[in-house]
């Protein structure tokens, strides 16, 4: 089997009336897939998204059907993609990436200093780094092709977007994808602050079914998507320690000639760092 389409970490192959998305080991930074995989990582997202994918089903349907790769063609029934595939419902995607900030760091932070907004939502003054916002903002943008650059928009805009696309339900598909955002990110962050650990923003891709309800699509809540910071420690004014890529977005930064590839100890830290999170947030270890 061929994937139909590739991502830069995920693979999705066609299976009849469903697909699956494999979660390789790539890891992505810059919008450039990297010279090195992360053994296991792939795993960790797969996993790591089924989790939530089944504490949110109350607040909105997702097109996960299986994570068990006996429901899958032979193809799959390997140790290659075992832990690593989700078989999922077919979906019309929606063109927007749906970004939820409850914290103040990052992009977010370098437009605040600048003019005191963030993606032109207007922000209390006097915040300082890695603040908690009084209320989760939703900033949304449109979905780029792999080497392009996401581009933020404003709500507004997120209903033209739509409505190009889906003529008469542009601000019904909008306002239900912010509603949905939200109201996924206060659970999950709720959620996840029981366990150690503070969400600071995220992003989910939603899709309609063929009945054209909005269903939840893609990963959930992984460290590819989201910055997850551990609790303890945690002090605004700063930056913060992370479960994330952002370990890797740091070494690169202080390391421009490396040609996008990362030594051995930072590949062993990423992964921990990956495997921590899990642990932390399901309360098991990671089985592949």
């Amino acid at each position: 089997m061929k994937p139909i389409k590739e991502g830069k970490v995920r693979e999705v192959y066609d299976n009849g009336d469903s697909i699956i998305m494999v979660a390789t080991d790539r890891i992505s930074a810059f919008d450039v897939i990297l010279k090195n995989k992360i053994v296991n990582k792939g795993a960790v997202l797969t996993q790591m998204s089924k989790f939530w994918f089944e504490l949110t089903k109350d607040i909105v349907p997702n097109h996960m059907l299986s994570t068990d790769v006996k429901d899958m063609p032979e193809f799959f029934q390997n140790e290659e993609y075992t832990g690593k595939s989700m078989m999922c419902k077919k979906l019309t995607m929606l063109p927007i990436e749906c970004i939820v900030r409850g914290y103040i760091t990052g992009s977010g932070w370098a437009s605040y200093k600048e003019n005191g907004t963030v993606c032109g939502i207007k922000l209390p003054a006097g915040l300082k780094e890695s603040d908690k916002l009084p209320e989760p903002i939703y900033t949304p943008s449109t979905k780029a092709e792999i080497g392009d650059h996401d581009e933020n928009i404003s709500f507004e805009r997120s209903i033209e977007v739509l409505e190009k696309e889906f003529p008469g339900h542009g601000e019904e598909y909008a306002k239900a994808l912010r509603d949905n955002t939200i109201a996924l990110y206060k659970k999950c962050a709720d959620y996840a602050l029981t366990k150690g650990i503070i969400i600071a923003d995220t992003k989910f891709e939603f899709g309609l079914d063929e009945d054209g309800n909005i269903v939840l699509a893609d990963e959930m809540l992984t460290p590819d998507s989201s910055r997850f910071w551990p609790l303890e420690g945690y002090e605004a004014g700063h930056g913060q320690p992370s479960f994330d890529k952002q370990f890797v977005r740091d070494w690169l930064k202080a390391n421009p000639d490396s040609d996008y590839l990362l030594p051995q100890d930072v590949i062993d830290k990423t992964i921990a760092k990956y495997l921590e999170a899990y642990k932390l947030l399901t309360g098991k270890e990671l089985e592949v």
